[in-house]
């Protein structure tokens, strides 16, 4: 069985560079366009890893993540922030809120790769 990737991210193009770069290697991809949706997505599918952006409508990354740490079920799942932020102000933040670490925009294939494969199998 494939594992489940949740990539949650408001530009299309980057939740599709993820499914692009992920699917061929057997990773199964779904997507939210916002921390809700994401939220939403992740009560109804099981999920080995989470990818999200932080600057995002409705529900920020912060908030998402918060948000699914607080669900038993997410306790344990790894999340991968993806954004262009990269002070370490919001890095900081990002780690308490749950994050498990931090991949600066724009990523190469190669580290995504590298982080799913640690992270979800």
């Amino acid at each position: 069985m494939a594992h489940t990737i949740l990539a949650v991210d408001d530009s299309k193009s980057i939740r599709d560079m993820i499914k692009l770069t992920l699917a061929p290697l057997g990773y199964r991809v779904i997507e939210g366009d916002n921390g809700q949706s994401g939220l939403d997505k992740f009560m109804t599918e099981p999920v080995s890893l989470v990818i999200t952006d932080l600057n995002m409508p409705v529900m920020n990354g912060f908030e998402f993540i918060r948000a699914l740490r607080r669900m038993p079920k997410g306790a344990g799942v790894p999340i991968i922030m993806l954004t262009t932020e990269s002070k370490p102000e919001a890095k900081a933040e990002g780690k308490a809120a749950g994050a498990t670490g931090w991949i600066t925009k724009p990523f190469t294939p190669e580290n995504l790769i590298s982080v799913a494969k640690r992270l979800a199998g």
